[in-house]
């Protein structure tokens, strides 16, 4: 699959529920101190859950291009596989690895790999999306690697956005997860420049099989 390929990988998809439907759009404050302490104590909840997986779909754009489809996403700790499909073109790829390699299957030539995660998939479709910190974004968890986040709750006590790394994620359509003891969001939309990655969860599986 070329660049071109992989770029249209399901533009005859149009993710009517995850392009169509913008985040939420609230007004937003500082947390208050219970707030924050919510927060706090549902991130040590999910950070109790290493092993995890989602099922959603996902679209995203450079300013020029874009794709969007269906979307996998294991997490076994630091390791992570994350496939990508469009079923009516019936073609995907699959990024797998850990926080010192990444390997990318699915294009012509053959696999490709490398250190980083984010610099891999850029070189290979154009497409920017923060593959480390997406795993702890994902939960509404700041990623640990990064600058410390700014967090903004709406008016119904949830966190709204996050701004960390030079991205704005925005969330909606919380819920709870018995599972994993902790709300986890149906919607989010993290954006930096012209770099747009929005995404709709289907389900959430707490426990994953390693990748």
């Amino acid at each position: 699959m070329n660049r071109r390929a992989v770029a249209a990988l399901a533009a005859c998809v149009l993710l009517a529920g995850c392009a169509g439907q913008p985040v939420r759009e609230l007004p937003l404050h500082a947390g208050t101190a219970a707030e924050l302490q919510a927060q706090a104590a549902r991130v040590a909840a999910l950070q109790a859950h290493p092993q995890w997986s989602l099922q959603g779909r996902v679209a995203v754009s450079n300013g020029r291009d874009g794709g969007s489809g269906r979307m996998e996403w294991e997490q076994d700790g630091p390791r992570f596989a994350v496939s990508l499909s469009a079923p009516i073109t019936r073609q995907s790829w699959r990024l797998s690895g850990d926080v010192a390699s990444a390997r990318l299957e699915g294009l012509d030539g053959g696999p490709r790999e490398g250190h980083d995660a984010e610099r891999l998939l850029q070189d290979a479709t154009g497409w920017v999306i923060p593959v480390g910190a997406l795993s702890s974004w994902l939960r509404g968890i700041p990623a640990p690697d990064l600058p410390a986040a700014v967090l903004q709750f709406g008016n119904d006590g949830r966190l709204a956005r996050m701004g960390q790394g030079g991205w704005t994620i925005d969330y909606a359509g919380w819920q709870p997860h018995a599972g994993f003891g902790a709300d986890l969001p149906q919607r989010l939309n993290a954006t930096r420049d012209d770099a747009k990655v929005r995404l709709v969860v289907d389900s959430w599986q707490q426990d994953a099989s390693p990748p």
